[in-house]
């Protein structure tokens, strides 16, 4: 893996206070995974980034490597990582991820 891609990430995941690495793009999600992690984001109208791991082979298996989580869709609030789809749905089932993305925007 080229460091170069991960410092890319790296700075992506730093630079945005919610970034999504996902099959397709919020308008047109590529798996019902990445469908359903943008359903629950929108909800709270928060703003994110998302990126398209399906158009760059090299991050969508740096993501991987970066995050050291098999799976994609993934999702980072504030340079954390927080999970993917089934950790961010169980998050908004609990009540506990409007918390963090308040916190993400409050700062």
């Amino acid at each position: 893996m080229a460091d170069n891609v991960l410092v890319k990430i790296d700075e992506q995941v730093k630079g945005n206070k919610v970034i999504v690495y996902m099959k397709g793009k919020p308008n047109f999600p590529q798996c019902g995974f990445s469908a359903h992690t943008m359903e629950i984001l929108q909800s709270y109208g928060y703003p994110f980034e998302t990126v398209d791991a399906l158009a760059d082979p090299a991050i969508r298996e740096g993501i991987k490597q970066y995050s050291n989580w098999p799976t994609i869709p993934q999702v980072f609030i504030n340079g954390k990582f927080i999970g993917g789809c089934d950790i961010v749905h169980e998050l908004h089932e609990r009540g506990e991820l409007a918390p963090l993305l308040k916190a993400a925007f409050s700062e």
